[in-house]
């Protein structure tokens, strides 16, 4: 097989498809219990009472009004990521299938700025600088690896195999796309346990490459809901 028909990439992609998400959401959801059916003529309120509100509810956690959104990503990371990512099962997932279509020669390698190397006991570590000998290691061992598998799977096919069994043989290095849909709740869930931030209220440690995911999703949502990410912040990143 020849070499150029496997492609080797070292980031993630993740696009907003679609939405119904904005601060005015939260705003109307928590003020019908106090407005009922006239909480909707509150969204234009002023915006200071607006933010302490948000505040309000992300500071004594009350969650449900940040329910009263929707956000669709498309991503498009290595398989082992959306593993990782199917334990937040307050998302919805569809994910494209080895079964009913040939999958593409795409596959993870680590960047050279990829921290290798693991220090300390689990719960608490942390990654450190590999070596330039390991780096080389892994690039080309992972880079090997693929094309060899990637060969025997294009082998079966060629052979008359079924798709759903010659998928056995690829690693979860490869490349896989799927359709997430989270509301602002789930979200900030998932932001709190998968980004690693100075100032966080509780510490984690998550994998750099869902991290890398979760940087790109969080700053979409908070160009959408500006006062419920700067409240979230606020709060040490705890959701509510």
């Amino acid at each position: 097989m020849d070499e150029t028909e496997i492609r080797f990439r070292s980031d993630v992609t993740v696009e907003l498809v679609k939405h119904a998400a904005s601060d005015a959401d939260v705003l109307w959801a928590a003020r019908v219990s106090t407005k009922g059916e006239s909480s909707l003529e509150e969204i234009e309120a002023d915006p200071e009472r607006s933010r302490g509100l948000i505040r309000f509810l992300m500071r004594d956690r009350h969650g449900t009004p940040f329910e009263h959104s929707s956000m669709t990503f498309y991503v498009r990371a290595p398989i082992f990521v959306f593993r990782e990512f199917m334990r937040h099962r307050t998302f919805s997932y569809n994910e494209e299938s080895g079964r009913y279509r040939k999958l593409e020669p795409e596959f993870y390698v680590p960047a050279p700025e990829r921290r290798l190397v693991q220090i300390g006991k689990p719960g608490k570590y942390d990654f450190v600088e590999g070596t330039p000998e390991q780096h080389k290691l892994v690039v080309e061992a992972t880079r090997n690896s693929c094309r060899q598998a990637y060969a025997a799977y294009l082998e079966m096919l060629e052979a008359g195999v079924a798709r759903e069994v010659a998928r056995t043989v690829l690693p979860v290095g490869l490349y896989s796309s799927m359709y997430a849909t989270c509301n602002a709740r789930a979200l900030m869930n998932f932001l709190s346990l998968r980004t690693k931030r100075e100032g966080s209220a509780f510490p984690s440690f998550p994998q750099r490459e869902i991290e890398m995911v979760a940087e790109q999703m969080e700053a979409l949502w908070a160009e959408l809901m500006p006062l419920t990410h700067e409240a979230f912040e606020a709060a040490g990143r705890v959701a509510p």
